[in-house]
């Protein structure tokens, strides 16, 4: 079989984007993007990555010319979408270590007008140990300092020359966190008021929110894939086919950065904060509020839930009758966002593990589920019911009093399965779950501040009716009790 550079070549345009990270969700999500953008004439620029850590091989991008094949799958409209499309955007493909000189090259680049990264959460961190003589400095924010040191300085700090940074790691309000920590090191290098002063007023530092899921390379499907693509793609990715940037900038970069006219879902805006709460509302809370109770009616993955009548129907419920009415945005908006998502939950190439979303649900139940839950009570004076029902699921879920190789252990009709969490909460489930009565079970539970930075107890009637689900539970077991919530 072909390689895809034998049947694929590309042209060269001039480079405006620096991306630190070479891995499968920038290659499916931005690169994907500016790929469209260029075919469509909104934007007509390259991307240089460049592999901001010393471990991993760029042998696959060299072997193939940057060339690589987005294969994004899923459901849109009710039926079923394959988009495969061979990516051009990417011009040259550096390691920062290996390639120094090359990539501290791109710093004096005329045309380069925007940085993204993708770092992982802990990508941008300020370290005092780092160095500025270092080729490169260890830390990302200390390797986009010195290379925003080096721009200053080939363009005598000229202020047309600042660039974008459109960081896309999943931290909140990312772009603000990244210029607090080059600030730092342009104080702990001494680089100067003047080169400071640039910084902060010729160069955009955007937060960012991100959504698409990326399954990256299809280990188990890929020979197939590329039979049917006709060619070898070693650099194969795989994804869903929704896709949202939300841009938030003090400055309107959509002129410049114009891939929403492209067809691309990218809104630019001054506040993000109401489409994050949609999603971690919406997306998120979907998920922790139902795919506990679905493990324990004997489901797997998220499809699994959707294709059941009765946990969907609870997803519904929750979604549109305790979630929706709480989002800060539009009814309509949030509706369509909700309806977007159940569809994205029906995905039939994502297999999606319900024990892998259940990682730290109780720090999930505070973040994604505790602000809905107030929001509602606030306006009502009783608990929601289906949001305390997550909690009672959440609560048997995690009973259990075996703590094994760090987990715990819990029991789905005499199955084990992995609970996994802080240490100190898989210790405290271990000794009250099963020791105590279920009222001073769901008493201690509700009342560690701990876990919820307040004590829950305090809520009218939320122990009696957590204390109710979960007597249920244990009495007539989890599909039967959800069986019977959704009726009411």
């Amino acid at each position: 079989m072909k390689k895809i550079n034998e049947l694929y070549s590309r042209s060269p345009r001039d480079i405006k984007i620096i991306q630190f990270g070479e891995g499968n969700f920038l290659r499916g999500f931005v690169d994907y993007m500016v790929d469209v953008a260029n075919e469509k004439g909104v934007f007509n620029g390259d991307i240089a990555i460049v592999k901001p850590i010393t471990f991993g091989s760029l042998e696959r991008f060299d072997a193939q010319d940057n060339l690589y094949t987005i294969s994004l799958r899923g459901k849109m409209n009710g039926e079923t979408y394959v988009e495969n499309r061979v990516i051009t955007s990417v011009q040259k493909v550096l390691d920062t270590y290996r390639d120094y000189e090359d990539y501290a090259a791109l710093a004096r680049l005329d045309s380069l007008e925007f940085v993204v990264s993708n770092t992982t959460e802990a990508g941008i961190v300020y370290d005092e140990q780092d160095k500025f003589e270092l080729t490169p400095p260890n830390t990302y924010p200390g390797k986009l300092t010195k290379f925003l040191f080096d721009r200053f300085t080939a363009f005598h700090g000229d202020a047309g020359k600042g660039l974008v940074m459109l960081p896309v790691e999943l931290i909140e309000d990312n772009g603000i966190k990244l210029k607090e920590c080059v600030l730092k090191y342009v104080a702990l290098w001494n680089l100067g008021d003047e080169f400071r002063n640039w910084v902060c007023e010729s160069n955009t530092f955007c937060s960012t929110l991100v959504d698409r899921i990326i399954t990256g390379y299809p280990r188990d499907e890929a020979a197939q894939i590329c039979e049917t693509l006709g060619y070898q793609d070693d650099l194969l990715d795989t994804g869903e086919p929704f896709a949202l940037w939300v841009i938030e900038s003090d400055k309107d970069i959509s002129k410049k950065f114009p891939l929403d006219k492209a067809g691309m879902h990218v809104i630019f805006t001054n506040n993000q904060k109401p489409y994050r709460e949609r999603k971690v509302r919406i997306l998120n809370g979907a998920h922790t509020s139902t795919v506990l109770a679905g493990y324990l009616t004997g489901k797997n993955i998220v499809l699994e839930c959707m294709n059941d009548t009765v946990i969907r129907k609870l997803m519904e419920k929750i979604v549109f009758e305790e979630i929706v009415p709480t989002v800060k945005l539009p009814k309509e908006e949030a509706e369509d966002f909700a309806n977007s998502v159940l569809e994205r939950f029906e995905n039939p190439f994502v297999k999606h593990e319900l024990l892998s979303i259940s990682l730290n649900s109780v720090s999930k139940w505070k973040s994604r589920i505790l602000p809905t839950f107030k929001d509602n009570y606030a306006k009502t004076q009783t608990p929601p019911a289906l949001l305390t029902f997550s909690f009672a699921a959440l609560m048997a879920f995690y009973t259990s009093d075996t703590i094994r190789d760090g987990v715990l252990i819990g029991s789905r009709n005499g199955e084990e399965y992995a609970i996994k969490d802080d240490q100190k909460v898989l210790e405290f489930f271990a000794a009250n779950s099963k020791s105590k009565s279920t009222r001073e079970f769901v008493t201690a539970v509700a009342s560690n501040t701990s876990f919820w930075g307040e004590d829950l107890t305090k809520y009218s009637k939320f122990v009696d009716m957590v204390s109710a689900y979960l007597e249920e539970i244990k009495k007539d077991g989890m599909t039967a009790t959800v069986e019977a919530l959704v009726k009411e």
